[in-house]
């Protein structure tokens, strides 16, 4: 580490906190990551959600070489859920509350990124003092390679990889547990409504190991989605513009109008909303702001200039000494 790097370093700290169940397959991939990293957390928690494979294992031999690193083993088995993942970061959370440090960042238990990606997001924090969230743009595999994830927005942090200014989640209060999912877009929100900037930074890569299908297949993962926006108030308007954004191409297609069908099945069966009428005027406001003709085309110029993307994950642990 040079002595810049050193500098930026003692003024600033972070920590992370991971949720794992039965990650065996993909855990190594944040370790070597992180653990490659120009500036090292201060603390990172990694909460094994009573795994059953050999997720611990792996975490406490990376634990003895890197102290900063903890394990810490949630109780009780849970299926694989969102609210079981917001659980499990908040009790993260809790085993850092003590800590000194001035970001906290979660990241997922199948994300790896190049060496330098902690030094340039803290480089963007640097620049804007009220941007309160940020993260890298996601890359799907896609075989030997990585594409732009589709969906990608600036306004957008996704929730493997949103780094928050501490003082912003601890006015969250961490994650909020929502019987759909989406604590990540509530998160944005909130913060949004509090005066502060959430943005990802386009050219910071994160890489996405886990194949698209997987964790319980893309299709029902989009008719919750639609559960999930109706719970937290979003406009049918935009609703219905996100489904048909999503449309073109036939596996899109389907999962487009299932995230609708959800939208529509909460609303047919009498849901309720889960959040406060201020956050759903705030979101509608927002999602009617991005309908306009001029927000719509440049979100279609965002996605053409990165839809044919295609890179491969750097080999940033050739010669790295890590636990087997």
């Amino acid at each position: 580490m040079n002595a810049s790097v050193e500098a930026n370093h003692g003024k600033k700290s972070y920590a992370l906190v991971t949720s794992a169940y039965n990650e065996e397959a993909y855990i190594k991939e944040p370790l070597r990551a992180v653990v490659a990293q120009t500036l090292s957390p201060r603390k990172w928690v990694i909460v094994s959600d009573a795994s059953t494979d050999g997720t611990d294992e792996i975490v406490r031999e990376y634990a003895k070489q890197y102290p900063y690193i903890q394990l810490f083993r949630m109780p009780e088995r849970h299926e694989r859920s969102f609210a079981a993942q917001v659980d499990a970061i908040n009790a993260g959370y809790e085993q850092l509350r003590n800590s000194q440090f001035d970001f906290i960042g979660n990241v997922d238990s199948d994300i790896s990124f190049e060496p330098d990606y902690f030094e340039r997001l803290f480089a963007e924090f640097d620049k804007d003092p009220r941007l309160g969230m940020a993260g890298g743009t996601i890359y799907e595999k896609k075989g030997d390679t990585f594409r732009p994830r589709r969906g990608n927005q600036p306004h957008s942090v996704m929730h493997g990889v949103q780094m928050f200014r501490r003082e912003c989640f601890d006015s969250l209060g961490g994650y909020t547990r929502l019987p759909h999912g989406s604590p990540d877009s509530h998160a944005e929100v909130s913060l949004r409504m509090r005066g502060w900037r959430v943005r990802s930074i386009p050219g910071l890569k994160a890489f996405h190991h886990r194949p698209n299908g997987m964790a319980g297949g893309y299709i029902w993962y989009s008719y919750r989605e639609g559960l999930a926006d109706f719970s937290l108030g979003a406009h049918p308007l935009f609703e219905l513009a996100k489904t048909l954004r999503r449309i073109p191409g036939r596996y899109y297609g389907l999962c487009a109008l299932a995230m609708l069908t959800g939208f529509i099945h909460a609303y047919l069966r009498g849901d309720k909303r889960v959040t406060s009428d201020e956050f759903a005027a705030y979101l509608r406001e927002e999602q009617l702001a991005r309908l306009r003709p001029s927000a719509w085309r440049k979100g279609f110029r965002l996605q053409e200039r990165t839809s044919s993307s295609i890179v491969t994950a750097p080999d940033v642990f050739k010669g790295l000494r890590t636990p087997k």
